[in-house]
């Protein structure tokens, strides 16, 4: 609108000449009232400049030459185009995405949670097959592996041990107590596997 009032020249009625009006900027300052000489045209008003390849390949038909589509084959175009004419691509996929976020507000939104409750179940299930194949891969994993394995944890609380005495480590977490409470276990697990392995 403030291009509009400054494109517009006024004739004043005393003098004759033309100027265009005082205006107020976005910023709230004001533009001074300027004189317009005879034949001025605003910028604004200035036509784009165009080539004359330009305006040829305007000018050019679409069709390829001899080809005359039927006006009954020329499919209208349907409401979802007429609403998206004009439109990038990006703003028109956004146009979809927020339609099809108010039907599902408007149905109660229910669609969205069940499928979300089943992807979760789903994974669940999906974890809980993973865990169980651990499992039994470890139960069938070679006893050496094993026995070497929980060497490897009795090596790590006996160093955990060392440092708590020698008073590295003056108080020592709830974890790190658990894991040499753990080590009258894993001792029994070593002697079982190394009867295994040794006959």
């Amino acid at each position: 609108m403030l291009q509009e009032n400054m494109a517009e020249a006024v004739t004043d009625d005393v003098t004759g000449e033309k100027f265009i009006p005082a205006s107020q900027r976005p910023d709230g300052t004001w533009r001074k009232a300027r004189r317009v000489k005879q034949g001025y045209v605003p910028q604004e008003e200035v036509p784009v400049y165009e080539s004359k390849g330009t305006q040829w390949m305007k000018s050019k038909p679409t069709l390829p030459p001899g080809f005359h589509p039927d006006p009954e084959e020329q499919e209208k175009p349907t409401s979802e185009e007429d609403k998206y004419a004009g439109m990038s691509k990006a703003a028109k996929k956004n146009a979809k995405r927020k339609e099809k976020k108010k039907q599902q507000q408007s149905d109660g939104g229910v669609g969205p949670i069940t499928q979300g409750v089943e992807q979760v179940n789903l994974s669940n299930q999906s974890q809980q097959a993973k865990i169980n194949n651990g499992q039994s891969q470890d139960s069938t994993a070679e006893p050496a592996k094993k026995l070497k394995n929980l060497k490897k944890k009795l090596r790590q609380i006996e160093e955990l041990q060392a440092k708590i005495e020698s008073g590295e480590i003056a108080k020592p977490d709830k974890t790190q107590l658990d894991k040499i409470e753990r080590k009258s276990d894993i001792l029994k697990e070593i002697r079982e596997l190394e009867k295994q392995v040794g006959s």
